[in-house]
Parts: C-alpha cells; structure tokens; sequence
C-alpha cells in the first residue's frame, strides 16, 4: 500500500511512519523539516505544501492510495492571526487539489483539531464550530475548504485531542522537565477531567480508519484519542515515572499567586513554569465526543500505564530526564 503523509517529520508523523513503515507499507513523507528518526530518512522528501508546484512534482511522482494529512501550523500564541496559519489553510488547499486530480488515491485523512470548539461545549453536529483560538478557526477554514472540494476518494476528518508521547515538541521542555524536577504542583479542589490521547492509540485509530468500510468512515468526523480521564490521574501517573512520588497537590489559592507573578515574568521576557492561561488550562474541563471512536475501532491497545512507560523510556533514552521509576 502507497501512503504519502504530509508532516510525517513531527510528533505524530514520526509514529504514524514508525509504524506503517515496519509493516511493510511504501511511504512517502512530505515534510520541510528532516525526519526525528534518521532511520525515516530515506523516505523523505522535502515539501513545503505551500510550494503548489513542488507538491505536484512529488505527489505525481509517488502517486499514493492513501494520503494522510498532518502537516499544520498547531501553536497557539495569543498574539497570532489566521493569516499566520497559512498551512493549515492555503497549504490543505493544495493537496486537495492535487487530490482531486489523482486518479490514484482512494482514501485521505484530514487532521483537524478539538478547538474547533472551545471548551466547555460538546459538538451538537460535525459542523458544529466555535473556535476560541486564531488556530482553531484556521482548522474551520481548512474543513470546510474539505467538504467543498468534492473529491472522489473516502475522506474522513480527525479531530486530535490532547495527544501526549514520545516525541512531543514541547512537554519534554516543559511539563515533563518541570515535572522531573519536583517543580509542578498541582491545584487542589474538584477533579479536572479532559480527554488526553496516546499517540501509539491515536496512530492505531488512522488506521483502523484506512482499514475500516467506506459507510463507517467515509464523509465522517472522528475524535481521536483516549477516553476522558482525570488530569491528576494523568499527571500522577507521569509523577511517579519520572520522580518515584505522587504529583504535590496545593491549594489553587497558592497556584493563582505564583500564575500572576509568572505573568509578570513573561512581561519581561522571563520564563516561569506557571501563568495565567497556563493555570486556566490545568483547571478547565475539556471534554470531547469520543464514545462514536470507540465504538467505531474499538479500544486502543495502550493502556494510560503502557503509554507513560514507553514515554518515560523514551525521555530517558533521548537524555531528557536521567532517571526513570518504573
């Protein structure tokens, strides 16, 4: 099977080719950044899907059964405009385009994203949308620019939730640096529930959708990732992998103190592990449609335990914490 994957260099990529890769599949990645795995390499083309011709060339030259979308412009800086999404946009634009033209392709996979909808509301229909974030309106723009294309081919648009795991562009400097350090504390009070997702199980879920029947998935939306499941479990869970103890759980009271100083810091240009929004986003529920995933696929193969293990090992392996416990 021909599967050519845009962004397959990043976090979910890596897996994703990781994966079809040692089952046999012929890959093309198209990404402008090279492979995290040098082993990747070969499978490689330099692509900017912004580049119309560029993409012609290697789409023509590959001519894929599958395409999987993940190419995207995903931070969420305040300060950022639709017009700085330009990949999300004009760059999907593109390959439907090319898509469209193929007379090979027989299944795509578009990778949206939760914030679509802002948290706190649940999908009353896959048009459903209410974007808080100029990057989730860019993930609108890109969906509809999908449903209007009229392609030929199954498609079916995922919606990633919160996916965490080997190869993480920011928690390994971040949350789980924080963490190993004995720095975070978490607010006490009411559990948070949210919907996280291994990538192992957000990878299994692609291609239970390549694999599925044209009436399951065909024109579908999927939320992809793991069940809800409560932040303190999740953090504890990284916790005890990463420092042998149970995360330190303080009064929000103490929390919202240090947020506001480290608001004062990030005026100044001043990295500190907790601010404002940062506070906001570890005491806010976000909840997403995933009973219509699992009863689709069925249950992903990783556990919230295998998931941490495999991520702590990694942590470990690529010299970003010194010492595991597990």
């Amino acid at each position: 099977m021909k599967t050519l994957v845009t962004g397959g260099s990043g976090f979910i990529g890596t897996t994703l080719v990781d994966v079809l890769l040692r089952q046999g599949e012929e890959i093309c990645n198209l990404d402008i950044a090279e492979p995290n795995e040098k082993s990747h390499r070969t499978f490689w083309r330099q692509c900017n899907i912004l580049d119309r011709d560029s993409l012609q060339k290697e789409f023509g030259e590959f001519q894929p059964v599958h395409v999987i979308h993940l190419a995207a412009r995903t931070d969420t800086w305040p300060h950022l405009r639709v017009e700085d999404y330009k990949v999300n946009t004009e760059g999907t634009a593109n390959l439907l385009e090319m898509i469209q033209e193929s007379e090979s392709v027989l299944r795509f996979v578009h990778t949206s994203t939760q914030y679509v909808l802002k948290p706190g509301r649940v999908p009353q229909h896959d048009e459903d949308y209410d974007p808080h974030t100029a990057y989730g309106e860019s993930k609108v723009i890109a969906e509809r620019l999908l449903r209007a294309a009229n392609l030929r081919c199954l498609w079916t648009i995922i919606r990633p939730t919160n996916i965490w795991g080997p190869w993480h562009p920011r928690y390994p400097h971040e949350f789980w640096h924080v963490l190993s350090r004995g720095l975070y504390f978490h607010p006490s009070g009411k559990p948070v529930f949210r919907c996280y997702g291994y990538v192992g199980n957000v990878v299994f879920q692609i291609q239970q959708i390549l694999r599925a029947p044209a009436e399951v998935v065909d024109r579908k939306v999927f939320y992809v990732g793991d069940r809800p499941i409560s932040l303190l479990d999740w953090v504890s869970g990284f916790a005890r992998a990463l420092t042998g103890k149970d995360a330190r759980v303080v009064p929000r009271t103490f929390l919202r103190l240090l947020a506001w100083f480290g608001d004062a810091c990030l005026l100044l240009g001043i990295k500190f592990p907790i601010y404002s929004s940062r506070l906001q986003s570890m005491t806010e529920e976000y909840l997403t449609h995933m009973e219509p995933t699992m009863s689709a696929f069925g249950e992903p193969p990783y556990s919230l335990e295998a998931g941490i293990q495999e991520t702590a090992r990694w942590l470990q392996r690529e010299g970003y914490v010194r010492r595991v416990y597990i």
